[in-house]
Order: C-alpha cells, then sequence, then structure tokens
C-alpha cells in the first residue's frame, strides 16, 4: 500500500490505543506519541509529504542534531515502531524507515550526590508541615534505595511495607515488577508522613505521594519543583530527579555490595548500566578499594 494513502494522524491514535492495550506505560505512550507528532510538524514545516519514507526520516534525524543523542534516540525507536506496526496493520513496507540508523549516544556521566548533600537536603526538608514531612521521606527512599522517579511517584499506600521495610514496585521498566529494601530510617520518615497525610484528609488508600493541594497524586512535575526548591535551600547545584538514581547506585557498590544485588533492587537487566550511573564516583570507588585490599603492602 503506498504511504501517501495513509491517514498518520489516524493511524497514530489507532497505534496507541493498541500501546494501552499491550499496557505500556503511560510514560511511554506519550514519548512515542511525541515522537511521530514531531515527525510529521517537521515533514509540514518542510513542505514534505505527510508520508513515513526512509529520506523523510533521514531529514528529521538531521534536523535534531543539536538534540540531546538519548533524546534522538527515542524519537527515532518512536518511528520504528509505528512503521512495524503500519505494516502488521496495513501493508506498509517499513524497511527504508528501519534501515534509519541511530545517533550514537554521548558517553556523559551524570554525577551523584554526595552524603554532604543529602543531608543539606534532608535538612532543608525539616519542619513540621505535610510538604516537609512528605519530601523527606521521598527523598530519603529515592537516596537509599535507587528509584527510577515514574517508579515512586506511581506507589500506592499499599505497597508499602513499613514492618518489613520492602516496597513493590509494581510495573517497573519493561513492565517487570520487583521488591526493593529500604532502610528502618526511612520507614520511620515514611510513617511520619503518612500520618500527615492522614492528617491532611487523605484516604488511607491511593497515591502514596500526594500533592499539597487537591488530594492528588504528586506529579513529576510536582516532585521536581519541590525537590529542586530543596537542593536551592541546601545550595546543591544542578539537581535533577536522576541524581537520585545514581546516588542510591554509588551508595551500594562503595558499601562492598554486589553488582548482583545493585541490578535486582535498581530494575537493571544488564550490568552496563552499572558502568554509566558509577561512571562519576569511578576513581573514589577505586581508591577505597585500594586501601581496602591493601595492596601497598609488599
Amino acid at each position: 500500500m503506498a504511504t501517501d494513502l495513509l491517514d498518520l494522524e489516524s493511524l497514530l491514535e489507532s497505534w496507541l490505543i493498541a500501546l494501552r492495550g499491550e499496557r505500556k506505560s503511560l510514560s511511554t505512550i506519550k514519548a512515542y506519541r511525541a515522537g511521530v507528532e514531531q515527525y510529521l510538524r517537521f515533514c509540514e514545516s518542510q513542505g514534505l509529504p505527510r508520508e513515513l519514507t526512509k529520506n523523510g526520516v533521514r531529514a528529521f534525524m538531521a534536523s535534531l542534531a543539536d538534540t540531546e543523542p538519548a533524546t534522538a534516540r527515542l524519537r527515532l525507536q518512536a518511528l520504528k515502531l509505528f512503521a512495524r506496526w503500519l505494516a502488521a496493520e496495513e501493508g506498509f513496507d517499513s524497511d527504508g524507515v528501519l534501515a534509519v540508523r541511530a545517533p550514537k549516544l554521548d558517553d556523559k556521566a551524570v554525577p551523584d550526590l554526595s552524603e554532604d548533600e543529602v543531608r543539606r537536603m534532608l535538612k532543608a526538608c525539616k519542619g513540621q508541615t505535610f510538604r516537609d514531612k512528605r519530601d523527606c521521606a521521598m527523598l530519603l527512599l529515592l537516596t537509599e534505595t535507587g528509584l527510577r522517579a515514574s517508579e515512586c511517584l506511581a506507589l500506592d499506600v499499599e505497597d508499602c511495607d513499613l514492618q518489613a521495610c520492602s516496597l513493590l514496585v509494581r510495573r517497573g521498566k519493561g513492565a517487570k515488577g520487583r521488591n526493593v529494601r529500604f532502610s528502618p530510617a526511612a520507614a520511620a520518615a515514611i510513617d511520619r508522613y503518612l500520618r500527615a497525610r492522614r492528617a491532611a484528609g487523605n484516604p488511607a488508600t491511593g497515591p502514596l505521594w500526594m500533592s499539597t493541594t487537591g488530594q492528588r497524586r504528586l506529579s513529576y512535575k510536582g516532585a521536581v519543583d519541590s525537590l529542586k526548591k530543596r537542593a536551592e535551600d541546601a545550595g546543591v547545584s544542578n539537581f535533577h530527579l536522576h541524581r537520585t538514581r545514581h546516588t542510591a547506585a554509588v551508595r551500594w557498590l562503595s558499601r562492598g555490595g554486589s553488582e548482583t544485588g545493585l541490578m535486582a533492587q535498581s530494575g537493571w537487566s544488564s550490568r552496563k548500566m552499572i558502568d554509566r550511573y558509577v561512571r562519576t564516583a569511578a576513581e573514589d570507588l577505586a581508591a577505597a578499594e585500594f586501601d581496602r585490599l591493601g595492596l601497598g603492602e609488599l
């Protein structure tokens, strides 16, 4: 079937319905929609036919040269998956689109938070307000467990067992669930927050992390804005939520934790993710290991 006969905007909606039927996460569906819609807008802005072609996709990828490589790869992934779906559903010839190569990812290191930076941010959360108690508990949990922000924000009250210091991630990356441990100190902070949560009139069940207004689940933007403000108050520069995941990985390995255990705790299926997450702390980890091994003693 010729691609100019395909109504890509309408078929995009059908594809997204199919993805929801496959139980893809809302964040994944949002990202895939953004990729296809950005491509269609690009075609329109360049006076190109609104069709999915190898040359069109290559031109689109060239236009993303100044974009973060990870973002560009995600956009291309969306187009390739859409093309595969069109091939299965509409007889579309997807070979050309699938042949387009993704840009190479930068080997960029993301710094972890130092122990002092974490302590300062926790100190900035000290207080008696609902938001103080929520942010303190959330920051402790993130830096201890290495939860992805989406996993943390999707937690419900019933997913968290304070007695066992364990929580259930029902749907991690790749639709995989897992159990994650946290410390008694984090359990105490979460309990303190839950008491404030009940006092604020929130229901006993449902979303763990609540907005300060409207009795609704805390959004990603709400979490980012709130914790960034804590970082500013603590004098911690360049804070973003992903740094807490790096922090948990570095802390795990620096205390002698195994890579296998870290992969299970963090929900990783590939060991190469460990290298990416701890690269900025590699020299410190190596120095600590040198001292521990006593290699200076001949």
